[in-house]
Parts: structure tokens; C-alpha cells; sequence
């Protein structure tokens, strides 16, 4: 039974990575005007420019994720040879 409830929490596709990736953007973009209201000028844009960049990161994350297992592959193929020949 817990193992049925778990698997409502894996995130098989793209579009519910979408899905995901957009919820955490409304949420870090409210986060982000409150920062605005109790920090205004400076501090509040930057701390605005922090939470939205986090979704940034989160959602590269989200999407490499659910890629095939090939794409996964060939782009660490791709990083290995040009690790190559930087090194």
C-alpha cells in the first residue's frame, strides 16, 4: 500500500516535469514580490533574482531527469570527449 502511495511522487514524463517546473516558479515568483514588499530596492531584487534562479536549476534538473536513457548516454559521451580534450 505505501509503495502505490510513493509512486504518486515519481515524475515519469516531461510534462509532468513541466508541471512541476511551473508550480515552483509561481511559488518562487510570489516568494519573490514579498521579498520586494519587506525588502525594497537592492536587497529585494536580488533576493527576487535568487529564488526565480533556483527554479532555473531545479528545472534543468527536472528535465534531465526524465530524459531516455540514451540521450543520458550520448550526452555523457559528449562530456567525457570534451573533457578529453581540455585535459
Amino acid at each position: 500500500m505505501l509503495s502505490k502511495f510513493a509512486r504518486l511522487f515519481v515524475i515519469k514524463t516531461r510534462f509532468e516535469a513541466f508541471a512541476i517546473i511551473y508550480a515552483l516558479a509561481v511559488g518562487a515568483v510570489t516568494r519573490g514580490f514579498v521579498y520586494l514588499q519587506t525588502y525594497p530596492g537592492i536587497p529585494g531584487y536580488l533576493l527576487f533574482a535568487a529564488c526565480t534562479g533556483a527554479v532555473f536549476m531545479a528545472g534543468g534538473k527536472l528535465l534531465d531527469a526524465t530524459r531516455g536513457p540514451r540521450h543520458r548516454r550520448s550526452s555523457l559521451r559528449r562530456v567525457v570527449l570534451r573533457a578529453r580534450t581540455f585535459g
